[in-house]
């Protein structure tokens, strides 16, 4: 027997939302400092990000329209969350905000006290709690912007009734703007004439300074962030960053938050899309096709590789390749999944590939979220320099199987077969000889260095933190540091060995089913590293919770989960007004990786439960 009467709303869970503690203070309010009180009656999203992680930076474009449209009512602030030690640093925290243009106030937390008392475990995590104080949402990964937006909705209308809800102006306070020719360069190029083509990502501009590379030539672009092809001036980009020379001479533009392939003609100034269609990539998309019609995601660096432009796709951990003949663009490597596996191309996993550089036979890349150095040889297989996984960076110089980076974003072939990296928060320049097998420092004290060019002689750096570029003389002799080496700051969960009950949370927004016209709605996938950490449970299924078994023997080591969950607007809710007359109705995905560090011991959980949308109620 059937019951067709409308399902009653579940009361949402009430929880007392903790105090907001961050030694690094407040950004983006003046110099005021807020409590939790101080923001009672406003609607307050927490978004815990961290600005080396590309999800987090997605999810700050997903809530860029959220929050202009509710202003008066919602306050978003970022709790800044460090994974690398250079990202605890208060000035760091500061050029990232004005570097991704954060519009809302900044909460620098490098000790990770409020990530504690939230209890969150995945970058990014989004959590609402309403004008009574009381966290009534917790989200993580990408793809939620549509459900906290309904949610505000509600909670506007329910607390406007009671009369707790307080409009008017947030605690915003932008900072002032700097006069400097460049403001946070990404990339750079060294066009035929001798002059440098830049990228002026927080600009949204492309730059050409002259060989001296100071004095500015021109700029591409309005200066304004936007998405329209046109002439130098008309031109719009946003956050722009690898940039590499076809043989025709035109420059292919990786266009960073417009998730799309830009193509200039220097002699003219005109600016036309070669791949992508503005909107970003989801699992389910498709993987290959004409590049217009086929979405990318962050795009950060491109080179020309076997007649191909190869691109650092960023977003989705993977690379991919654009043929300038056929017009059409495809995987190339990598799987998605967010780690260090070497192999076929199929089959490797990288980390936010971020830096590109060709030689004839090679294809190196800075995968930077493992602070690793890898390559691509022509059949395709990809190999590991430098680098061990997820969580392990330092500065260590010597044998590169335990030398030691922190976070690169730029490498360059040398001319001796060498390459350089831009070990971006070590502040460096590091050289990793394939000959030797030895990595060795080049030049210190640079300041988040993102990429380098050859100038003749000279390596020319791009210093995005200083927003300008450096002239160095390669020197013959490296340059000596001590070693250092730092696990990241998040500290690993305790688990009990054998059966441990893995449960992803997911619980469809308002107004909102599970997607289940095509199948199942839910994907889940694990793995571990090392391999032999999990006995039984690893390997994809689509029901999102799991029963894993640890390996007794293996006293640490990480669980990768893998969770996905579509949901699309059910036509037979009440709570919105057009609902019923949509004969086509919105879907959304919601996706997440989560990187589990683990430590295995008999007083541990047996539970893992991992919040992708919702509350756990187990908590």
């Amino acid at each position: 027997m059937s019951d067709t009467s409308p399902a009653p709303t579940p009361r949402r869970a009430r929880v007392r939302a903790p105090e907001l503690i961050g030694k690094g203070g407040w950004l983006n309010t003046g110099d005021k400092q807020y409590t939790l009180a101080d923001l009672r009656g406003r609607i307050v999203i927490l978004d815990f990000w961290t600005f080396c992680c590309i999800n987090c930076l997605h999810v700050l474009d997903e809530l860029r329209e959220l929050e202009e449209r509710h202003r008066d009512t919602v306050v978003i602030i970022g709790v800044h969350s460090p994974k690398f030690v250079h990202e605890a640093e208060h000035q760091a925290v500061v050029d990232a905000v004005e570097r991704y243009g954060v519009e809302h106030p900044v909460l620098d937390d490098p000790e990770l006290a409020t990530w504690k008392q939230y209890a969150v475990r995945a970058w990014p995590t989004l959590v609402v709690v309403d004008p009574e104080g009381y966290v009534v949402a917790q989200h993580a990964g990408e793809g939620h912007a549509h459900a906290i937006a309904r949610l505000v909705e509600e909670l506007e209308a329910e607390h406007e009734a009671k009369g707790t809800l307080r409009r008017g102006d947030g605690p915003y306070v932008p900072p002032e703007p700097e006069p400097t020719a460049l403001r946070f360069p990404g990339k750079a190029l060294l066009l035929p004439t001798g002059n440098f083509l830049v990228s002026d990502t927080t600009r949204h501009q492309l730059v050409e300074l002259a060989e001296d590379a100071e004095t500015v030539v021109r700029r591409i672009g309005s200066g304004t962030r936007g998405f329209a092809d046109g002439s130098a001036a008309e031109a719009a980009f946003s956050e722009p960053q690898g940039l590499a020379l076809l043989d025709d001479g035109s420059v292919v533009v990786a266009d960073t938050v417009n998730h799309a392939l830009r193509r200039l003609d220097p002699a003219t100034g005109e600016v036309t899309t070669l791949a992508g269609t503005g909107r970003q990539w989801w699992q389910g998309s498709p993987t290959s096709g004409p590049a217009r019609e086929v979405d990318l995601s962050s795009p950060w660096d491109v080179a020309v590789f076997g007649g191909k432009v190869w691109i650092a796709m960023a977003g989705v951990h993977q690379l991919w390749a654009y043929d300038p003949e056929s017009e059409a663009v495809a995987v190339a490597a990598g799987t998605t999944n967010e780690g260090l596996v070497d192999g076929a191309a199929a089959e490797a996993w990288f980390a936010q590939p971020s830096g590109l550089a060709a030689t004839a036979d090679r294809l190196w890349l800075a995968d930077s979220e493992t602070s690793a150095l890898r390559w691509v040889d022509l059949d395709g297989h990809v190999h590991t320099a430098v680098g061990t996984g997820l969580f392990d960076f330092g500065h260590r110089d010597g044998a590169a199987g335990q030398a030691l980076l922190q976070h690169p974003l730029g490498v360059t072939a040398l001319p001796d077969g060498s390459v350089a990296v831009s070990d971006t928060y070590n502040h460096a320049l590091r050289r990793y000889d394939p000959a030797t097998g030895q990595v060795t420092t080049l030049a210190t004290d640079l300041r988040e260095p993102s990429d380098a060019v050859l100038a003749g002689d000279d390596i020319v750096v791009v210093e995005s933190a200083r927003h300008r570029l450096t002239r160095l003389r390669l020197p013959e002799e490296a340059v000596r540091v001590e070693s250092v080496a730092h696990r990241t700051r998040r500290a690993a969960t305790e688990v009990a060995p054998g059966r441990l009950r893995l449960d992803v949370i997911f619980q469809a927004p308002a107004g909102q089913k599970l997607d289940t016209r095509y199948g199942p709605s839910t994907r889940l996938l694990v793995s571990s590293t090392p391999p032999e950490l999990l006995l039984k449970g690893e390997g994809a299924d689509t029901d999102l919770a799991r029963e894993l078994e640890l390996n007794p023997a293996v006293p640490e080591g990480v669980l990768h989960v893998s969770a996905m969950a579509a949901s699309c607007d059910d036509p037979e809710s009440n709570s919105g007004s057009a609902a019923g007359a949509n004969e086509y109705p919105a879907c959304h995905v919601h996706q997440q990786d989560w990187g589990v560090p683990v430590r295995i011991t008999e007083a541990g959980a047996n539970r893992l439960p991992l919040v992708l949308a919702g509350m756990d109620q187990e908590a």
